[in-house]
């Protein structure tokens, strides 16, 4: 009989490196599956509001009501009279300064063109005037008032 010989190659250097093939595959399968469901999502949210309920409108203010009006230039005519922004803090320091603690509250109705700015600036010239309480009306003010 004849002798086999039988030789093992040496297995050499182990490859330890990551086989990044499938990771890109199934990278890119996402990017599409994205791409094309993202156009889908982008739709209309429905907003349901709720509904209004239909009150009375109270034109007659209190005489005591401390209301400040601010116009579209930021004149500030507290109670229909017209002062300038600087003199806001020395004309209400006084009527408030007469009032109990309680009954400090004051009003500002602005107009829409009124600058934000300024606005929160008449906002804080009311508390440094004494305003415990400041109150944002939402009507739009009358146009006879800044006269």
């Amino acid at each position: 009989m004849s002798k086999r010989k039988i030789s093992v190659q040496p297995a050499g250097i182990i490859n330890t490196d990551i086989n990044v093939t499938p990771l890109v595959d199934v990278v890119l399968v996402l990017l599409i599956i994205f791409m094309v469901l993202t156009p889908l999502l982008e739709k209309d949210i429905s907003v349901r509001t709720p509904s209004t309920e239909k009150v009375d409108v109270v034109s007659d203010v209190p005489p005591d009501q401390l209301i400040v009006y601010v116009n579209a230039v930021c004149d500030v005519p507290p109670n229909t009279e017209n002062i300038q922004k600087s003199e806001l803090v020395p004309k209400l320091k006084p009527i408030l300064d007469g009032k109990k603690e309680d009954d400090r509250i004051v009003f500002v109705v602005a107009d829409d063109k009124c600058n934000y700015a300024k606005f929160i600036a008449v906002l804080d010239g009311t508390k440094e005037a004494g305003a415990k309480v400041l109150g944002i009306a939402t009507d739009a003010p009358d146009p006879s008032m800044f006269q």
